[in-house]
């Protein structure tokens, strides 16, 4: 498999497999984000789907893959350090803020800072086409935030603290991105990468989870809470394990956008299985971000 993979790099296919599996994280991204937000205090989910992706990529990479080069454990312990602040100002975010104003503007974010960050680390340079691309996708986004914000009445004063931590969060975004796309092109095979960065990454948060958990005055049940962590930690391959793989076949920053239409299918989601109103506006902005991504693409 990762014989297959690096064949891949730099081709034509590696170029469709990276588009594919970046819109597989997209996709995936979209109802990992709905889980952390959903039914239990996003604090307690996260921990709960990172207990076990972490449990499950543990025995491949302590008897599956190949061992981490010495120079991927400096790597690593930035990782670590990352995806923490990542998650904290995410849960800060999810928990002062309603799930369709604050995750657009973290997914926002993260592409255009993503994309200057691939051109400073990487070197990658897009075109003038594509920059009106990665506007129109960011622009989107942000208009698809301000609407769901001016539709919101509940905690709106709350609201304005969650949008600064969102964007701080979206800025994270863009970090790990930007790193993780370094991490997995640094080590000869990528699986190596993957399965160390999922048992690494998932050993912190599970306790402070924990911690809040004992603390809290009527916590959610044990069973019903861990069932949504496996299927969380499950979707998590398909959605960080993705676009990991398409930034090491393709460019970080096209990949980065493309990743972000996840605003898109998480509208699709509300509409087809939670049976919200998407309206004319709505859909006008979706289309925009898609158009975006299309431009990037093809720009």
């Amino acid at each position: 498999m990762s014989s297959l993979l690096i064949a891949l790099e730099g081709t034509v296919t590696g170029h469709w497999v990276a588009v594919a599996l970046a819109l597989l994280a997209a996709l995936t991204h979209a109802v990992f984000g709905a889980l952390q937000k959903g039914r239990f205090d996003p604090w307690l989910m996260r921990g709960a789907m990172d207990f076990f992706y972490a449990l499950i990529a543990a025995p491949f990479a302590l008897f599956v893959v190949p061992w981490p080069e010495p120079h991927m454990w400096p790597l690593f312990a930035g990782m670590i350090v990352i995806h923490l602040g990542y998650k904290l100002f995410q849960a800060m975010a999810y928990t002062r803020g309603a799930y369709t104003v604050v995750y657009p503007v973290v997914r926002g974010t993260g592409p255009l800072v993503t994309v200057v960050a691939a051109g400073i680390v990487f070197g990658e340079t897009f075109s003038g086409t594509q920059w009106l691309g990665v506007l129109a996708l960011s622009g989107g986004i942000f208009g698809l935030a301000a609407f769901n914000l001016s539709r919101t009445q509940v905690g709106r004063s709350a609201l304005w603290a969650a949008l600064g931590l969102a964007f701080v969060t979206g800025l994270f975004v863009a970090l790990y991105t930007t790193y993780d796309a370094y991490g997995i092109r640094a080590t000869a095979d990528p699986f190596t990468f993957l399965a160390w960065f999922f048992m690494l990454d998932g050993l912190i948060f599970p306790v402070i989870s924990f911690g809040k958990y004992r603390h809290m005055v009527d916590p959610p049940p044990k069973a019903a809470l861990l069932r949504r962590g496996l299927v969380g930690g499950l979707i998590a391959y398909a959605s960080f394990g993705s676009v990991m793989l398409a930034t090491r076949l393709d460019t970080v920053g096209e990949a980065a956008v493309l990743r972000e239409t996840s605003t898109v299918f998480a509208a699709l989601i509300g509409w087809l299985f939670l049976k919200e109103t998407v309206g004319p506006v709505r859909s006008a902005l979706m289309a925009l971000i898609a158009l975006g991504a299309i431009v990037v693409e093809f720009g």
